[in-house]
């Protein structure tokens, strides 16, 4: 599958919270839920009475991949039985419930859940079947609700982008990938003494060319130019190529012409 390294583990599989869908309707879906689970590092598939039984061919087409989660899912008759060997459970709604409970973003859920992690408390998430949600008898088994804003004129999500919601709030949650980074190239980064160099070349050649003839506006274009060029983090290969590219542009301007009187 494109962009995955299955020689990296699924970090957080088995601390993470237990993913519960409560009477799933399409095997498709619960493939997909088992993807953005395989996304997100989770690992503990719970299915609550799917209707079209267990295991689906139809789940196992949409996993993409995801096979070992399918495998490993275990199947419940009750939401009961589905949530008893866990501390915390979040149920996911996307309509106002009438019961006096906490609700939560997401964001804020997966936050909760990994201070519980750190207690040794197991958790759960709760995901109702696809056409109504979770009835309010299941919900009110959990001890949170858990919402996922968006748009209210059109709040509803498939269960496997529901799923691959909160995959990807708990993997950020706990991911400390740097939000800006520039790939490291195989040449070190230009020094200082080689920047000045290429600074002064080209301003050299803008000099002779005419470009900074303004006097007073020259300190300042001569400013950003450098700005410009000192913002791209430029490698001792890229210096020499500007350099290089300088020089042909220069020299192609002065030599002349074929055709002309020399």
């Amino acid at each position: 599958m494109a962009g995955t390294d299955r020689s990296k583990s699924r970090r957080d599989g088995d601390t993470g919270p237990a993913i519960i869908l409560v009477e799933p309707q399409l095997g498709e879906n619960i493939g997909f839920a088992a993807r953005a689970m395989a996304n997100g590092g989770l690992s503990d598939l719970r299915l609550v009475r799917p209707r079209d039984g267990w295991p689906n061919d139809k789940a196992v087409a949409s996993a993409s991949g995801a096979d070992s989660l399918l495998d490993a899912a275990r199947l419940y008759g009750s939401v009961e039985s589905a949530i008893a060997d866990l501390r915390r459970v979040y149920a996911t709604t996307a309509r106002p419930r009438e019961m006096r409970k906490p609700v939560v973003t997401i964001r804020q859920g997966v936050k909760d859940i990994r201070k519980a992690v750190l207690r040794e408390e197991r958790c759960g998430i709760l995901f109702g079947p696809e056409r109504m949600g979770l009835t309010n008898d299941n919900a009110a088994l959990a001890d949170t609700l858990l919402t996922i804003p968006l748009s209210p004129g059109f709040s509803s999500l498939n269960l496997g982008h529901a799923v691959m919601v909160a995959a990807y709030e708990w993997y950020q949650a706990g991911d400390s990938t740097p939000a800006r980074s520039l790939p490291r190239s195989k040449t070190p980064p230009a020094t200082k003494d080689e920047l000045i160099a290429l600074f002064r070349h080209l301003e050299s050649e803008l000099d002779t060319c005419g470009f900074l003839k303004d006097k007073a506006k020259r300190p300042s274009v001569v400013r950003n130019l450098r700005s410009l060029f000192q913002r791209s983090e430029m490698t001792e290969q890229e210096v020499r190529t500007l350099r290089g590219i300088i020089v042909c542009l220069t020299e192609g301007r002065r030599r002349p012409r074929r055709g002309s009187d020399a």
